[in-house]
């Protein structure tokens, strides 16, 4: 993947993450988290899976923040699929 389609798949539209943090999470934290699953880690218990959509960067933000002033460390987020590819980069 060149590093224009990287950038073109990350910022324009809905995008399905996966974000992993270290700690426990209840289910019940997805309503105030974006709407994502959230599960354990199966490989590791100590662990945290959240999955879902997003509608754009700022709900991932939000997202972020939530877990943040949660006190959960943040291991990785992953980008596995962009629903409006079709949108374009520019402005005006």
């Amino acid at each position: 993947m060149r590093p224009q389609e990287h950038l073109h798949r990350s910022w324009n539209g809905a995008t399905r993450y996966l974000i992993r943090v270290r700690g426990t999470l209840r289910a019940t934290w997805s309503d105030r988290l974006g709407g994502m699953r959230i599960e354990p880690d199966e490989c590791d218990p100590r662990c945290t899976i959240l999955e879902g959509p997003l509608p754009d960067q700022a709900a991932l933000m939000g997202v972020l923040k939530g877990l943040y002033d949660l006190g959960m460390p943040l291991l990785n987020v992953q980008c596995i699929e962009t629903f409006d590819e079709g949108r374009g980069d520019q402005i005006g």
